[in-house]
């Protein structure tokens, strides 16, 4: 989470991105009333996503090197996962005490105090940073003290597991101080992105991988790394907590010349009372639970998939497997969704205050369908290729083929849920322009609930080397459900329209020509692997054949069924 990634958005707590450069269609579009009007769109919409898709495509590199880097040192089994707990616990209290207000309520605030207040918003931004980093800095003090209880909710303390909880209670409170160093990089990012700064935001998650990058090569070449709870030593431990979180404060400092370039100058800033920060506390009430709901959820899949890797330590069928897969998945939705949005939610929320629907409704329409254009394709891939991908990325070092395999399998049970997950996405985006935070919460409580009670059916009923896989399943059809309740819902609020029968005959056709290439795709590469290739490179070799057809097929098909939409993509214009 993440990525969060992140995100960063709250559903994955991530922090890591990724990206493909989009072009955005130009002006108004036929049947879009209002599109001309108001704060400039098409050309400023398409240089933001542009720009944002350059940081991301160097961050997603760089990540990928190091999610490599890190399977190869530690491996997918209980050894990883002690440190990938470990690692995702600062993100979820960070999101827990604030990010998921910085995400979603704040930006419009801030777009809103820099029209309407006489100092351009100033004052309120410097209250704001301070109210931000005071509670951060108490909440981590807090959460380090904290550590072993903060743990256990992950991971049960239990005598056939004591020996990975302690480690994982260390690792903890080396990587809890990035909760701080979360919200610097966050608030930072958003003052810069209210002022309509897109792209440093982007870029410095390069910075934190780089030094991640450094970490697990050091860790492979010069450490002699273990691969078991057991071998591990205390300057390993050191190497990969210091590291870790070092990364993270890394990001979130680079962006303080930024922020004085564009004009913000800190002042640290305690009269809160009178100040107009209440309103945004109170919008921020229904993002924080909000927030509870979906981190119920990720604690819950968590603790059911370390409980998996206890049952099975060597499998890699556990939380470092669902961990890889999930990541992976998330690529396109970094590339494209998260762009789009953070490029957009400030221009939808100024539509709103101007009462401009039709430009809201123009915004949501093209942008479900300029990211479906990569987000349809994608999924299908990685329902076709799941396997092939996790053991080309995987299976080197710690990790080999039969201990990557859960992790493709997983990848594929994520597959078609990205679809509903990136449209969902975008959608709340709608209702925080209104800065309605109460929907998105019932919104969340449906897909948490949802999520819950699946992901217990699979840790009950399942064996564990497929409870897990059946749980990334499970969290596809979660946000598929989610969905449908998300565009009814938000169709209300703009007047009973919402695009549908366009967004529908675009996202049939996607899904038509996406799974006639893969289906291309998969016959190419089973031909292909047959053929004779020094050992190892046989998933290369496939993934790369089928790969490379299944997109020179959906292009095909995608014009044949005159997708419009397909002129977003570079050199298809």
């Amino acid at each position: 989470m993440t990525e969060g990634t992140p995100e960063h958005d709250t559903m994955r707590l991530r922090v890591d991105h990724d990206t493909l450069a989009l072009r955005l269609p130009d002006g108004p579009e036929t049947g879009e009333p209002g599109a001309a009007a108001g704060p400039p769109a098409g050309g400023g919409l398409r240089r933001s996503s542009l720009l944002m898709a350059a940081g991301t495509v160097v961050s997603r590199a760089t990540g990928l090197i190091r999610q490599v880097l890190q399977a190869a040192a530690l491996g997918t089994a209980l050894l990883a996962s002690t440190y990938n707990t470990a690692n995702v616990v600062p993100m979820s209290i960070y999101t827990l005490l604030i990010g998921g207000a910085l995400n979603s309520v704040l930006v419009p605030q801030l777009v809103r105090a820099r029209a309407e207040q006489p100092d351009g918003g100033r004052a309120y931004e410097q209250r704001l940073v301070t109210l931000v980093l005071s509670v951060l800095a108490v909440g981590t003090l807090l959460a380090v003290w904290a550590a072993p209880g903060i743990v256990a909710v992950y991971t049960p303390d239990t005598p056939g597991n004591h020996a990975a909880f302690e480690l994982t209670v260390v690792f903890a409170r080396f990587l809890l101080p990035q909760i701080f160093f979360y919200g610097l990089y966050f608030i930072l990012g958003q003052v810069l992105n209210a002022r309509g700064k897109f792209g440093a935001m982007m870029w410095t998650p390069v910075l934190n991988n780089i030094v991640l990058i450094a970490m697990f090569g050091l860790y492979l070449g010069l450490l002699a790394g273990a691969d078991r709870v057991e071998d591990i030593t205390p300057g390993q431990i050191g190497l990969l907590g210091l590291a870790t979180t070092g990364g993270i404060a890394l990001q979130g400092l680079a962006l303080i010349p930024f922020v004085r370039a564009c004009g913000f100058r800190f002042r640290p800033r305690f009269d809160w009372r009178g100040s107009g920060l209440r309103k945004s506390v109170a919008a921020a009430r229904w993002t924080l639970l909000f927030v509870l709901a979906n981190l119920a959820a990720m604690t819950v899949v968590t603790h059911y998939a370390n409980a998996a890797d206890q049952e099975l330590p060597t499998a890699g069928a556990g939380y470092t497997a669902y961990s890889y897969a999930q990541t992976i998945w998330n690529l396109p939705q970094s590339i494209v969704t998260v762009s789009l949005v953070t490029a957009l939610l400030p221009r939808m929320s100024r539509a709103v205050t101007e009462h401009r629907l039709d430009d809201l409704r123009a915004d949501l329409s093209r942008g479900l369908r300029v990211s479906g254009v990569v987000i349809v394709p994608a999924a299908f891939f990685f329902l076709v290729f799941g396997p092939q991908l996790a053991q080309l990325m995987f299976a080197h070092g710690a990790a080999d083929a039969v201990s990557v395999r859960p992790a493709g399998q997983m990848l594929q049970a994520f597959g078609l849920g990205l679809i509903p997950f990136s449209a969902q996405y975008l959608l709340l985006r709608g209702f925080y322009a209104f800065e309605d935070t109460r929907t998105p919460f019932w919104m969340a409580v449906w897909i948490a609930g949802t999520n819950i009670a699946l992901a217990t059916a699979c840790h009950l009923w399942l064996p564990a080397r497929w409870a897990v896989t059946g749980m990334a399943a499970a969290y596809s059809l979660a946000y598929g459900l989610g969905l449908l309740l998300t565009a009814r819902l938000l169709r209300r609020r703009l007047a009973g329209r919402l695009d549908g029968r366009r967004l529908c005959r675009t996202y049939g056709k996607l899904a038509a020509a996406a799974a006639a290439a893969g289906g291309l795709g998969l016959l190419v590469a089973r031909a292909c692997a047959g053929v004779a290739v020094p050992p190892g490179w046989t998933a290369a070799l496939t993934l790369a054949a089928g790969g490379a057809t299944m997109a020179a097929a959906f292009v095909l098909v995608a014009k044949a069924l005159r997708i419009g939409e397909l002129r977003s993509l570079p050199g298809l214009r």
